[in-house]
């Protein structure tokens, strides 16, 4: 089982490219948390475990980060996208 690992910096509209973030500008959110990501992923149908002492690389202080259980169907760019989506859906 392809456990995809999804840090909150993919998803961090204050972030660039180079910073980390994944997702166009424009299906970014503000400040992610990993449990709006958490939610999202078991919103798009996958099991989602948070890790919150983790620490991107690219950053200095831990937001932790969520293991996506069960997506081998999906691509890491695709599921990326979804859960971005779904992210910007809970804060409305």
């Amino acid at each position: 089982m392809v456990e995809n690992v999804i840090w909150p910096a993919y998803l961090d509209a204050t972030k660039s490219r180079a910073e980390g973030r994944r997702v166009p500008l424009d299906e970014a959110v503000d400040d992610p948390t990993v449990d709006e990501i958490a939610e999202s992923v078991q919103q798009v149908g996958y099991d989602a475990v948070i890790e919150r002492d983790a620490t991107y690389p690219r950053e200095f202080e831990p937001r932790g980060r969520v293991l996506v259980k069960g997506a081998d169907d999906a691509s890491k760019n695709d599921l990326v996208q979804a859960i971005a989506a779904y992210v910007a859906i809970l804060r409305d």
